[in-house]
């Protein structure tokens, strides 16, 4: 099997904050106050009319133009659970049109629980309100297995299915670690009932970072995976006017010190006879004068070869100072960016759905986004090799 090589589609099955242009607020409360404001019919006209254009047939055509072979597809357990070990139809057709649109473009998903029941880190995009009671709480845990046998069966058969990723970036404490192990093997031995070819990946502790634990659970046709986003300050832009090459972190970083960084990782892949699969890396665009076209040269030129697989972050966001940025930008400004403030991006929804309704659906749509020209150039490159 070839490498896997794609782009994920953030902020479409699992809204997140900065990729809607406003604050990382967990998805449950932007909704929250949305329905405080309009009400919970309107609510519901608003996250359905989100799903029709935040991502259409189209953007899977543009995936495919890029030489990208797959879609990793981040989605928030609440679309699927309608309450717990009850399932949304509604929810299912979703997932079910975004694989039939992958099949239609050459194009294979990866189905990523990106927000599990109770969260499985303290961060806005997992759902979260600062707690991760999905290491509290053995029900918790129970239930994502059960998601995970409703979709693999109920996608066994589907051609535009391609892995599972059973938990994005889970975070716990070194002592947790056989909790992580736990319900990755209860779940990949659910979904094994049912479905015995597609992939499966498993995340490393700590945002994808530590991995040494889950030697042992690399059989049966899975995958090890990791998030690359050092040097954070950099590639975030946390830090104001770093550059690369240069000293960020109290480290020299280049293309050498790219190669060190991921070396771990490689190692591992070797003496455990798995696949790396960096599920996740990307970096805030400063115009391109800050050296982030070098910095993704070089870190997809290490991750070729060292063999890993790779799907980039994000497909599309509204351009920020911070936080990695899609491959289509929305540049402008209007109500429902409204970079002046008070309020910021999806804040404003709120304000103007009521009079606005069509305006919004018309923003969201991909036609008012910028391709990033210079990012898509460079990562057409190495899809196609």
């Amino acid at each position: 099997m070839k490498r896997i090589k794609g782009i994920n589609l953030g902020g479409w099955l699992m809204m997140e904050g900065y990729i809607l242009g406003g604050p990382n607020i967990a998805e449950c409360i932007i909704k929250k106050e949305f329905k405080k404001a309009c009400g919970e019919n309107e609510l519901s006209k608003f996250t359905k009319a989100f799903y029709q254009n935040f991502i259409q047939k189209e953007d899977f055509k543009n995936i495919a133009a890029t030489n990208a072979k797959w879609i990793r597809l981040p989605f928030n357990s609440r679309l699927i659970e309608e309450k717990p070990y009850s399932y949304s139809n509604s929810g299912t057709k979703i997932i079910k049109k975004a694989l039939d649109w992958a099949k239609e473009s050459g194009l294979k998903v990866i189905l990523d629980l990106h927000a599990a029941p109770g969260s499985q880190n303290y961060d806005w995009h997992s759902d979260s309100k600062g707690i991760a009671e999905f290491w509290q709480k053995k029900t918790y845990r129970d239930r994502a297995v059960k998601i995970w046998e409703y979709l693999s069966d109920t996608f066994k058969n589907h051609p535009g299915l391609g892995g599972y990723d059973l938990l994005n970036e889970p975070v716990t404490e070194k002592r947790n670690l056989k909790l992580i192990k736990d319900y990755y093997l209860k779940a990949r031995k659910i979904i094994r009932q049912n479905d015995k070819e597609r992939l499966i990946f498993l995340e490393g502790n700590l945002w994808g970072q530590k991995i040494d634990f889950l030697k042992g659970l690399t059989a049966d046709k899975t995958i090890i995976s990791i998030h690359a986003y050092l040097p954070l300050d950099y590639t975030f832009n946390f830090s104001i006017g770093l550059s690369y090459p240069g000293r960020i972190e109290n480290t020299y970083w280049n293309k050498s010190k790219i190669y060190k960084y991921l070396e771990p990782y490689a190692d591992f892949a070797r003496k455990n006879e798995t696949g790396i699969l960096v599920g996740e890396f990307g970096i805030n665009w400063r115009g391109g004068f800050w050296g982030e076209k070098e910095y993704l040269k070089d870190i997809l030129t290490a991750f070729d070869n060292y063999g890993f697989g790779y799907t980039y972050w994000t497909y599309k966001s509204i351009a920020t100072p911070a936080f990695p940025e899609g491959l289509f930008r929305f540049t402008s400004n209007n109500n429902y960016t409204k970079r002046e403030g008070p309020t910021y991006g999806w804040q404003n929804y709120k304000l103007y759905w009521q009079k606005e309704k069509e305006k919004i659906k018309k923003f969201w749509r991909t036609e008012s986004f910028t391709p990033n020209k210079d990012i898509l150039t460079i990562i057409k490159k190495h899809f196609g090799t």
